[in-house]
């Protein structure tokens, strides 16, 4: 029998990835702003990751859009439209966010001022993100195995869909939280005075101030993303368990040196960086597992009716 797997790897990966985040959340909890007064320092290393960091994760949305592409094709010329209109806007996904979150420092890197330069040197900074990613979708086009459409739209639909929601959920408990950032507590005269826990929150104080935008970390539900990796090597040509393993382990060291940045760059606790990994990763199961169940149901289905 057939052990059941989670975001194709073994369930233990699962309850690994769980306990670690809830042991940082135990330890944030209790030592959250000393951790903070012993690792935080701004370098100019940190500062180029914090940036670029989320390109990788990013990556992840037109490599869905590629597996719905080439699974609705699979499924007949009805769905052609719909093929290419889905591989579109995930590429314009990790454009918009990359834009979005790092896009100022890109348009600094490009002497744009606002107000004061040419609107193109906009569209440049725009541009730079298309450039990036345009890649990724030919080549993920050419590595996938077309022969189950179903299990491709799955695994597209699934990374999309949590991608999106977990993004969604952290902004909404951002405002919930209204948490002050570290970087905002030693600007102060006593930031010891002014620090809170994750659980006293103050629901809507943040509005539009980033300072008050601490808790759970918005990078660390990008950096989370990378988890959905082994579903998409399982649905590559040369697939193997070992490969997702390795996908797996690959993610996780990513996560953590992200975690590592998010911490050493004064932008978050290790509270705020374990809720923020916790929470996407839970997301992220629950919606492919959802469709997991759903393309065998169906599967099994289509099996009973051609017997």
């Amino acid at each position: 029998m057939k052990k059941h797997s989670i975001m194709a790897v073994p369930a233990a990966c699962f309850w690994f990835v769980t306990a670690a985040c809830l042991l940082g959340i135990i330890v944030g909890s209790l030592y959250d702003f000393s951790i903070n007064e012993a690792l935080a320092n701004k370098t100019d290393l940190g500062a180029f990751f914090a940036t670029y960091g989320s390109y990788l994760s990013y990556c992840l949305y037109p490599a869905a859009g590629a597996c719905l592409f080439v699974g609705l094709r699979k499924k007949g010329a009805r769905y052609r439209a719909l093929a290419y209109t889905l591989l579109f806007l995930s590429f314009f996904m990790a454009v918009y966010y990359s834009n979005s979150y790092n896009g100022k420092s890109v348009r600094a890197l490009f002497g744009y001022i606002a107000g004061e330069s040419s609107p193109m040197l906009s569209v440049v900074s725009w541009l730079f993100w298309a450039a990036l990613y345009s890649w990724v979708p030919f080549v993920t086009i050419r590595w996938l195995d077309d022969r189950d459409p179903d299990k491709l739209i799955a695994v597209g639909a699934a990374i999309l869909i949590a991608g999106i929601a977990a993004d969604n959920v952290n902004l909404w408990l951002k405002q919930l939280a209204s948490r002050p950032r570290y970087k905002y507590l030693i600007t102060l005269e006593d930031p010891k005075s002014q620090f809170r826990s994750w659980w006293q929150m103050i629901p809507n104080l943040a509005g539009g101030d980033d300072n008050f935008k601490s808790w759970p970390s918005g990078n660390m539900t990008i950096a989370s993303m990378m988890f959905s990796l082994p579903m998409l090597a399982d649905v590559t040509r040369k697939r193997s368990g070992r490969k997702n393993l390795l996908c797996f382990f690959g993610a996780c060291l990513y996560v953590l040196i992200y975690g590592y940045n998010r911490i050493h760059m004064t932008n978050h606790f290790l509270s705020d960086v374990c809720f923020g990994t916790l929470i996407t990763y839970l997301i992220y199961v629950v919606v492919s597992e959802a469709f997991r169940s759903a393309a065998e149901t169906d599967r099994s289905r289509k099996s009973a009716e051609n017997h």
